[in-house]
């Protein structure tokens, strides 16, 4: 009877899935000129992390631009979980990986060493039938085999980038592999996916090795980090020109016709004029009789003015 009254609580457990988590947890973030992050998903294994952070896209491509990281070797993370396999990037499994971010996109891989700031990585690029960019970069984070000692250097981080832009260059794209920012780590010693703390320039402070402030100097920088996607092109407002009109005729005043040459006395043009006197015959202009000047007063009276 004791027996059958015994009952043991049942415990809830929420299976491990991914889930949305804030942009600010992020354990890995775009360099800060974009592209901007969209959301974050995240996946909690019994052996480490991963999460696909969806970035701005514009493209014709199918697809969405995402940022992807994976922690490996940090045991004790969610327990409950099963394990993610641990296994190193391969040749064949990265093409299908590649083709498979972008479909319809002749992918063509890059075979120039390139390194940033975590070590060497690799990229695969084309151009779409619309003329769009895409680029797919991989990483991988791990410390050399000299580096691995006993209980140390172990851990594992991984980076998958896809980015398809109408309007970005395959160089723009590229930044972003450079300028990522890892800032998740992983616990203890043991799981270091970097290696040992790499130590100071060997020209620092040594005779003979000047280090200049320009570009010219200890390092120059290859290339700009970060891009921002353009935004969309905008028609211009179509300017309309003003109609062209003719100009306005000058003002024309009170016409003084010329004289009709069927009036001009034949040599008159010819005559020379005759010299002026002392007294001049009064002018008379539409029936108005103008005195002379000189016939002004008291010489009014004289016989050459009454003519």
């Amino acid at each position: 009877m004791l027996a059958g009254c015994a009952s043991t609580s049942g415990s809830v457990r929420q299976p491990s899935a991914p889930e949305t988590v804030p942009s600010e947890k992020a354990l890995i973030l775009p360099p800060p000129g974009g592209p901007a992050i969209v959301s974050v998903v995240e996946t909690t294994r019994g052996n480490g992390v991963e999460q696909m952070l969806s970035l701005y896209t514009s493209s014709s491509v199918p697809g969405q631009n995402f940022l992807k990281v994976q922690f490996y070797g940090a045991s004790g993370s969610n327990p409950g979980a099963g394990g993610a396999p641990y296994k190193m990037i391969s040749e064949s499994g990265i093409s299908r990986e590649a083709f498979a971010a972008a479909p319809g996109v002749a992918m063509a891989r890059n075979n120039t060493f390139l390194q940033n700031s975590y070590g060497p990585f690799a990229y695969a690029s084309g151009r779409s039938r619309a003329g769009d960019t895409c680029l797919y970069g991989w990483q991988q984070i791990r410390s050399s085999q000299a580096a691995h000692t006993q209980a140390r250097n172990f851990g594992m981080i991984q980076v998958r980038l896809r980015l398809c832009d109408a309007r970005a260059s395959e160089r723009q794209l590229l930044s972003v592999m450079y300028g990522y920012t890892v800032t998740g780590t992983l616990n203890g010693q043991i799981w270091n996916p970097y290696g040992e703390v790499k130590g100071a320039d060997e020209v620092l402070g040594r005779a003979g090795s000047p280090v200049y402030p320009d570009d010219g100097g200890l390092r120059a920088s290859a290339m700009e980090i970060g891009y921002e996607p353009a935004a969309a092109l905008r028609r211009r407002p179509r300017q309309v020109k003003a109609p062209v009109t003719a100009p306005m005729p000058a003002p024309i005043g009170v016409r003084v016709p010329l004289p009709d040459p069927a009036f001009e006395t034949p040599g008159a043009n010819t005559q020379p004029l005759p010299a002026p006197g002392p007294v001049q015959q009064a002018a008379k202009a539409g029936g108005i009789t103008v005195p002379s000047p000189d016939c002004i007063g008291h010489a009014a009276m004289t016989a050459a003015c009454r003519r």
